[in-house]
């Protein structure tokens, strides 16, 4: 099997490579171009709409290896492969493959359709290196149609009581998956300035992401705002005298959520798997071994040793179980 170390970044030795390292590095990948993922190093791999949102963000990186969907090319002495993650616009899994096997790095990701990203799609690898952020029984997540009525119904209340709703995601990825929502139910969308740049960005690499209004202090009646989670306590929200807020993240499944954002609501859409997720992609993938990232890492990958299929988590010390050690 391809060999996988952890060094404060996950890395693969054989062609030096580094998976979303948070450092700056010699070789990466770049899943996606959320900030936490981003960066810029001396030779990156990833792809388009990730490149064209980077640039947005933190400028070009010197040297990018630009792949398409499902193309192959080998670098390196592997072949490397991107296929759609379903997180974000852009957001890529990498694919290696070479005579000692193949691996399969899912970075963020998520099973259902998204509206505003590119469908998830996969193969089968020897080993499967994911992402675990919801990795507990507790975050099994409703449909997202049914999230997304409830989120439309929060507004059309807010505005038939003559309040402006306020409906808060990340400016990358989920206020365009919001937008998308709003602008299908008939409504008005008005961004935030951090969400109306990247939308600007998105809408050159996927045309049909809908029209919407900049945030105009004088002209929100009427509107659903749009706006970035870090606004929540700002002046700008304050100066708005009557409104209703909502913040959307898959967190909103833990107790208390509502009092934590200090919101009025908050609904359960993620762009990460939920737990059920991680379960069947382990299952489409049929990995001989899984290595575990983010969130609940240790109990995800004890959970799937539970169930029979080798796995560790790269973040935290594993301990081996036997039965009746449990």
């Amino acid at each position: 099997m391809i060999e996988v170390a952890c060094r404060g970044d996950v890395h693969v030795p054989g062609p030096d490579l580094w998976l979303d390292p948070a450092a700056p590095r010699g070789f990466a990948f770049v899943s996606h171009a959320h900030s936490d993922h981003a960066g810029k190093h001396g030779e990156t791999v990833l792809s388009a709409a990730t490149s064209q949102l980077m640039r947005a963000r933190i400028g070009p990186s010197p040297r990018e290896h630009v792949l398409a969907f499902g193309e192959t090319r080998e670098l390196r002495g592997v072949r490397f492969t991107l296929l759609p993650a379903g997180h974000v616009l852009g957001s890529a899994q990498l694919h290696l493959e070479d005579d000692r096997g193949s691996l399969l790095y899912t970075g963020d990701f998520k099973l259902r359709a998204g509206l505003a990203s590119e469908r998830i799609e996969w193969r089968t690898a020897d080993t499967l290196i994911m992402e675990t952020t919801f990795g507990k029984p507790g975050f099994v997540f409703p449909p997202a149609e049914q999230v997304l009525c409830d989120m439309v119904n929060f507004c059309r209340e807010a505005l038939a009581d003559g309040a402006v709703p306020v409906l808060l995601g990340y400016s990358l990825g989920k206020a365009q998956e919001i937008l998308c929502a709003v602008a299908a139910a008939g409504l008005k969308p008005m961004l935030h300035g951090a969400v109306a740049r990247m939308t600007r960005v998105y809408s050159l690499c996927a045309p049909g992401i809908p029209d919407f209004a900049h945030y105009k202090k004088s002209g929100v009646d009427g509107h659903v705002l749009i706006c970035p989670p870090g606004v929540r306590r700002s002046a700008m929200l304050q100066n708005i005298r009557k409104k209703r807020v909502a913040m959307l993240t898959g967190w909103a499944m833990t107790p208390g959520a509502v009092h934590r954002y200090g919101c009025d609501a908050v609904f359960p859409l993620s762009d990460h798997a939920g737990y059920d997720d991680l379960l069947e992609y382990v299952r489409l993938v049929g990995p001989r071994r899984v290595l575990t990232l983010h969130g609940y890492a240790s109990e995800f990958a004890r959970d799937l040793r539970r169930r029979g299929v080798e796995a560790w988590s790269l973040v935290s010390p594993d301990q081996l179980e036997f039965p009746g050690f449990l």
